[in-house]
């Protein structure tokens, strides 16, 4: 038989041509054979709202209620029958008498009559224990890292109303009084750490204190009151509507007192409060809103080399932002389909 040299060349470069792709596909399955960056856009992160979603802002407000005592070792009392005891510093003549030393001091030179009550603070134990309501409107900031832990501050604006006193001893010959200007404001600003230990589902508690200081309003006489730093111990319970939202209810207590100048002589008032508010907390979303207005995608998307979220989510409910759930349980699942052992 005759060798054909260019029939063989012929077979073998069909040959080569058919096989060549399949060997290269089979060396190389595991890379792509189009440029993905054509279809997925490459996510550039916007590095000032990455550190603004853990930037967390709360609005709340409660009642609180204020348990307000004093001591007057170096006062004497005075009362005279149908008027609001009166106080005297020992040492001194019995006038002039004060009133009004739990806010506001005012002079005093009522009459002793025979039916008058008098006491030292040197021979019993005088003083007197109040209470008080407030109602807090609260603002704070906080920032949250390692997804526990949180630093932050706020203010708070409170009306406060002082109520009745009661002596705390001759509860038979001394009467009760209500302060003159009972009522008023109080500011307080405030830092504030915490730590959350303990976390269910979307519940979430957290133990913080603040620390920080406070301004009575006009009804306390500021010239001779001298104020410390106060204390607020409490618990938040939140609970996560969303990535964004959360519902919180606070309960703590507060630990301050002041002084209160009454001729030269300091009287002690602790002010201690207990409070429970009720608010909601606010984060800045990482990503932007999608600026489509026909946009309906629900997962966070892009658009050219941008990333955006849905603006479809509403922010007050949870979302999957890998894939979106503004209806995660259907409607044969709910109200009284949901009792049917097969809804369809």
């Amino acid at each position: 038989m005759k060798f054909d040299l260019k029939r063989t060349l012929a077979i073998f470069c069909l040959l080569a041509l058919f096989l060549c792709p399949l060997v290269l596909v089979a060396q190389d399955d595991e890379k792509p054979t189009f440029p993905l960056e054509t279809i997925y856009a490459k996510r550039k992160p916007n590095p000032v709202r990455k550190i603004l979603r853990n930037v967390k802002f709360s609005l709340s407000t409660g009642y609180g209620k204020t348990y307000m005592s004093h001591k007057l070792d170096d006062f004497g009392i005075f009362q005279r029958t149908g008027f609001d005891p009166m106080i005297y510093p020992l040492g001194m003549a019995i006038n002039p008498k004060y009133s009004n030393w739990i806010n506001q001091v005012s002079l005093d030179t009522l009459a002793v009559q025979p039916d008058s009550f008098l006491v030292n603070g040197d021979t019993a134990t005088l003083g007197f224990k109040g209470k008080g309501f407030n109602i807090p409107l609260n603002l704070t900031i906080h920032y949250e890292f390692l997804k526990r832990f949180r630093i932050g501050g706020g203010l708070s604006y409170e009306a406060m109303f002082l109520r009745q006193f009661n002596p705390i001893t001759y509860t038979d010959k001394i009467q009760s009084f209500k302060p003159g200007s009972p009522n008023g404001f109080m500011l307080r600003y405030y830092g504030m750490v915490g730590a959350s230990f303990y976390r269910i589902n979307n519940y979430l508690f957290t133990g913080d204190l603040q620390i920080g200081g406070y301004k009575p309003g006009k009804n306390f006489d500021k010239s001779l009151m001298k104020r410390g730093i106060y204390f607020n111990l409490g618990i938040t319970a939140e609970r996560e509507f969303s990535e964004n939202l959360r519902l919180f209810v606070r309960p703590s207590f507060d630990l301050k007192k002041y002084t209160l100048d009454v001729e030269g002589k300091p009287t002690v008032h602790k002010m201690n409060a207990a409070y429970v508010q009720v608010g909601l907390v606010y984060s800045i979303p990482e990503l932007p809103r999608c600026f489509h207005k026909d946009c309906k995608i629900q997962m966070n998307h892009a658009h050219g080399n941008k990333e955006y979220r849905s603006r479809v989510h509403p922010f007050y409910k949870k979302q999957n932002p890998g894939y979106g759930e503004n209806h995660p349980e259907l409607i044969k699942y709910k109200g009284k389909n949901k009792r049917k052992l097969n809804p369809y």
